[in-house]
């Protein structure tokens, strides 16, 4: 029964992230990687390189996590309306910003971050505070199994409304590709989430996951022992794929669609309302047909 899966009532929410510590005005060395990837119209996708842009993917997420997807925030949080991790200072922050975006009071074009990712390189956590998914999944020894490859968590990701459209995923996705390869990635992963915190509503979706998608071998992993719940509540034979999928969110069926696998269990975030999965990514076994997503020279850079 699922309601034997977890408890009714959230815990309290104890923490182990690290201390936010104040950022320098410039925050990045690209390491010879340009910071703007590509342009197609007014749209322009870019990483962060100063405090001013980061901060910006802050107030989106804010909108986008906080208002809109109901996370609950803390004090400072609800304040400076940002979602301010202590992550964020060692992350790449890849943004797309709308360059004809309309200001609300001046009705007067003003660019604007109009979506968002989060980048974390293996080599980077290692010098820091290790990786954010290793709160809720064991990624720890999925990595110890492959010592000549690097990882990459990706993470934070989220679009305005008004811009969740194909072309701004796909420069997204051309985002990941120029910066993949130009730090020698192989394998990407990280949370991709359900809204709510009641994992059977999603026990058609997460059981297509389990029985259909599910990582193995060198690339399993799982949940979590103390915030385990079952994706596979559902057997296989009681699963109809295309609903599964067509319920599935458009992040999940995205990585789906591209030859992503997924952990053993899924994770109820209390915080930000929802039920998480952990995505696996091995780069060399992207479907070939989306293989274009990581061509970097794909990305335009036309008016």
């Amino acid at each position: 029964m699922w309601a034997l899966q977890y408890s009714a009532e959230p815990p309290a929410i104890v923490t182990n992230l690290p201390v936010v510590k104040k950022m320098p005005k410039i925050v990045r060395d690209l390491m010879g990687l340009p910071a703007t990837l590509g342009r197609v119209g007014d749209l322009e996708i870019r990483l962060a390189t100063t405090k001013k842009e980061i901060r910006k993917a802050q107030r989106l997420r804010y909108r986008v996590f906080f208002e809109e997807g109901h996370a609950i925030p803390d004090r400072t949080a609800a304040l400076l309306r940002r979602d301010i991790c202590p992550f964020d200072r060692v992350c790449d922050h890849l943004l797309v910003i709308d360059h004809a975006a309309r200001s609300t009071h001046l009705k007067r074009k003003k660019s604007r971050v109009v979506g968002a990712y989060r980048f974390l390189r293996q080599d980077v956590a290692m010098r820091n505070f290790g990786f954010y998914s290793t709160a809720e999944f064991d990624v720890t020894s999925l990595i110890a199994r492959h010592p000549g490859k690097r990882f990459m968590e990706l993470g934070r990701s989220c679009v305005l409304e008004a811009y969740r459209s194909k072309r701004v995923i796909e420069l997204l996705w051309q985002g990941i590709a120029a910066y993949v390869q130009h730090h020698g990635i192989d394998v990407m992963f990280g949370c991709a989430s359900f809204e709510g915190v009641r994992p059977q509503d999603h026990a058609e979706a997460l059981g297509y996951l389990h029985h259909h998608a599910k990582a193995k071998g060198d690339y399993a992993a799982s949940a979590l022992a103390n915030r385990y719940s079952r994706m596979d509540v559902l057997g296989a034979k009681d699963i109809d794929p295309r609903r599964a999928i067509a319920a599935m969110p458009p992040l999940v069926k995205g990585y789906l669609r591209i030859g992503a696998r997924f952990g053993d269990g899924a994770v109820i975030d209390w915080q930000f309302n929802t039920t998480d999965v952990l995505v696996i990514l091995a780069v060399d076994q992207i479907e070939a047909r989306y293989l274009n997503h990581f061509i970097p020279q794909k990305v335009a850079m036309a008016a």
